[in-house]
């Protein structure tokens, strides 16, 4: 193309217009350093950075134990398996999370008790719990959903009366709080580093506990089952390998440092957010006021009148990343097929959750431009 062509003014040349994506992680030059330097060190497994990294969420959450693994979904599935958990027993959790919640339960042969979310806060109905505890129940695992505490206080008081352990899947909740007290406190704690939390590894996790004992079988079971004895080491359970690599935990490492200004901007932009969509037929996030919410995401309740897989499909067209939030877990193929539960009648709100619930961009790198374009084309579309 000659430059007489460019200067042409009668020629029109189109814009390409930027596209907002779902989620994107915020890595800055700095991550990228110290990753450098544990690719240079050659010492690229569990290591170090492993420990220090270990050490920040420990320190953080004012906690016994910290246990970097591989994924968030190992974090669940560990705890399971340090529990002894298996076929034969049941678990109790909500009908509306990520799939991976319930996939872990599968995993060990127990059997997953689904429970209906109270349809403002999309966390699981603290109400319904005790009805659904059997002689089989060995753990309830409440979720944190998009970032917001569940009402743990209520479900830990609940499992206290029968004994039976909580796991909080806090996947998308570093930073959450129910009372000024942060989410994975009050239970088992259980985090994801994956690409669309707060801060990420790529893939990652990280447990927390005050037992040692119970911290003691993590580590094992996350590294092949190993015990060391006397400087001699021995295999005393069928473990697998779920450890974290020395460079992930660098680049989490690293993000952590500024977590507190993470959660601070997100606040910022959710209040955009709140104050620029106005529309009857959205619903907007509720927040109990005893709540800290992280905003992992910002997730909407469209009215019955409009099609969810429609106004994704404009929003992309309009050159805006969305989705749906999460699954209604019963009603996927391999639940359905398995158990052959009545969705509709026993868990309309996970249901409406996952067929109307719209989840919109919420990360670090937005601009306060961003949101306002984003929130614009919302409530124009619906």
């Amino acid at each position: 193309m000659n430059s007489a062509f460019l200067k042409d003014s009668s020629i029109k040349v189109p814009v390409k217009k930027e596209f907002i994506p779902l989620a994107r992680p915020d890595i800055r030059d700095e991550d990228i350093a110290l990753v450098n330097e544990v690719l240079r060190s050659g010492m690229l497994v569990q290591g170090e950075y492993v420990l220090k990294l270990e050490e920040a969420f420990a320190n953080y959450h004012k906690v016994k134990n910290a246990i970097a693994v591989s994924n968030g979904t190992a974090t669940l599935h560990l705890c399971l398996k340090a529990l002894g958990i298996g076929r034969g027993d049941e678990v109790i959790l909500p009908a509306f999370s990520y799939i991976a919640t319930a996939n872990v339960i599968e995993l060990v042969e127990a059997t997953p008790v689904f429970i209906d979310i109270d349809d403002k806060t999309f966390n699981i109905d603290t109400s319904l719990i005790e009805k659904k505890i059997t002689d089989k129940t060995k753990a309830i695992i409440p979720v944190h959903e998009f970032g917001l505490a569940c009402d743990i206080a209520k479900v830990c008081a609940i499992a206290a009366r029968y004994n039976i352990p909580v796991i909080e899947d806090a996947a998308c909740a570093l930073g959450a709080k129910q009372n000024d007290r942060l989410v994975g406190t009050y239970g088992i704690g259980s985090f994801s580093l994956h690409p669309r939390k707060s801060i990420t590894s790529g893939e990652g996790g990280v447990i927390l506990t005050n037992d040692d004992s119970l911290a003691g079988k993590l580590r094992q079971l996350r590294n092949h089952g190993i015990s060391m004895e006397h400087g001699e080491m021995d295999f005393v359970e069928a473990g697998f390998n779920y450890r974290m690599t020395d460079f992930q935990a660098a680049l989490a490492y690293s993000q952590f440092q500024r977590l507190n200004a993470i959660l601070q901007w997100k606040h910022h932009l959710a209040d955009l957010y709140f104050s620029s969509i106005g529309n009857a037929k959205i619903r907007l996030p509720f927040i109990p006021p005893d709540r800290y919410h992280t905003w992992q995401t910002f997730h909407l309740l469209l009215d019955d009148s409009l099609n969810q897989k429609k106004i994704i499909e404009l929003l992309k067209k309009e050159g805006i990343g969305t989705n749906y939030g999460a699954q209604c877990i019963p009603a996927q193929t391999y639940y359905f097929n398995k158990y052959r539960l009545e969705t509709l009648k026993l868990f309309p709100n996970a249901l409406k959750a996952y067929k109307q619930g719209l989840a919109i961009p919420m990360y670090e790198r937005l601009t306060e431009e961003h949101i306002k374009h984003i929130a614009k084309t919302i409530n124009t579309l619906c």
